[in-house]
């Protein structure tokens, strides 16, 4: 058999397995093009077999490499090729896994997420192109050694989770028993940010709402704000210092994502969770990526089980056990409550269906390392 009939027969099987990944109809219909067009750097025909398999089931080409990559060391640790085994071990991502996310200061601060001698770690890397570059994945790489520690940690489960444009609905949702809300202000007056970020940490008090800020994490700081999210545009945009000043502040940090190859620039610093989305179509904002579908936000609830995580994008009470069901570890809402007839009512409901869908659930525990505790912050 030709080395092409090889690698065809390989990943016809793949598809055939994970048809229900691809976001497209006749996955294998595209497999013709992804084999005549292999890039450069994909060792062995499992890796070029898998590849060209993600590309035909609508991954983009940073992730096709991150899968590739993890696949390849997947085979290579239990000693043989499975096409029905797509990878979710952290460990064949390059993933710590000796040590929880959230270990002590000490250990965490000498051992990034990241392994550098691991071969698919620098697969993940050469995807932008080689040495650490400003704008990909090896600039944030490259920023994590430098941070003093992992970020403080959140509850791994943190329920309903509300994203709002302003403090006004901060405190509505706040006082209607959401457990977890963020306040997504979109103003370039820095006068105005302030004030409202301020408002939204004093709408939270008494509530037990835990408050993220999204983008704008100095006036988080100054106001004492739980925590910040930033999108990869702004964790790009962060040096070093920026990071170690929001998590010196005792801030958690939750970053997005939108596949495996953002995933693992988000865990290179240690957040405190990542949200992956956006699971379904989302009219809010302008998305550099198709939804991403439930299927695959299971793989990525998989991958990411020792980390709390947020799906986002387009969730509404009749999508939201399909959601759940994946097996992550929270739910971010925007339309489903901010333009429901009865907002306080419709988060009764979504809470409902939250614990209806937990009790069907095993209860699923991160690993911990020695003397590493549960928060005891909040409970949702």
């Amino acid at each position: 058999m030709s080395q092409t009939s090889e690698l065809d027969t390989l990943a016809r099987e793949i598809v055939r397995q994970h048809s229900h990944l691809a976001l497209q109809a006749k996955a294998l219909d595209r497999l013709p093009m992804g084999l005549a067009a292999l890039p450069t750097g994909l060792t062995g025909p499992v890796e070029q077999a898998v590849y060209t398999a993600c590309r035909a089931l609508d991954f983009i080409d940073a992730d096709a490499r991150c899968v590739a990559s993890a696949w390849q060391r997947q085979s290579a640790r239990t000693g043989q090729f499975d096409p029905s085994a797509w990878p979710t071990g952290a460990q064949d991502f390059g993933l710590q896994t000796n040590i929880p996310v959230h270990a002590s200061t000490a250990i965490a601060a000498r051992a990034p997420l990241l392994q550098g001698d691991m071969p698919q770690a620098e697969a993940c890397r050469n995807f932008v192109g080689g040495p650490p570059r400003a704008d990909g994945f090896g600039a944030i790489a490259a920023r994590a050694p430098l941070l003093q520690a992992s970020f403080a940690p959140c509850p791994h489960q943190l329920g309903l989770y509300a994203v709002l444009p302003d403090a006004a609905w901060v405190g509505r949702m706040a006082r209607a028993g959401v457990p977890t809300v963020q306040l997504r202000f979109k103003s370039n007056d820095p006068g105005a940010i302030t004030r409202e970020v301020q408002a939204a940490v004093q709408a939270v008090q008494g509530t037990g709402a835990l408050l993220f800020i999204n983008d704008h994490w100095q006036a988080a700081i100054a106001a004492g704000a739980y925590g910040v999210h930033l999108g990869q545009e702004d964790l790009e945009g962060l040096g070093g210092a920026d990071l170690n000043a929001i998590r010196a502040a005792g801030l958690r940090l939750g970053v997005s994502s939108h596949g495996y190859a953002e995933m693992l620039r988000a865990a290179a610093v240690q957040p405190s969770y990542i949200a992956m989305g956006a699971v379904y179509a989302t009219t809010l904002k302008r998305m550099a990526t198709p939804p991403q579908g439930p299927a695959r936000l299971k793989m990525y609830a998989a991958l990411l089980r020792n980390l709390p995580t947020v799906a986002i994008g387009g969730i509404d009470a009749a999508r939201l056990p399909e959601v759940l069901a994946s097996g992550v570890g929270s739910v971010a809402v925007v339309r489903a409550l901010v333009a429901a007839d009865q907002p306080e009512a419709q988060v009764a409901t979504l809470k409902a269906m939250f614990e209806r869908e937990r009790t069907r659930m095993p209860c699923r525990t991160p690993d911990r390392g020695p003397g590493q505790a549960r928060s005891g912050i909040h409970a949702p």
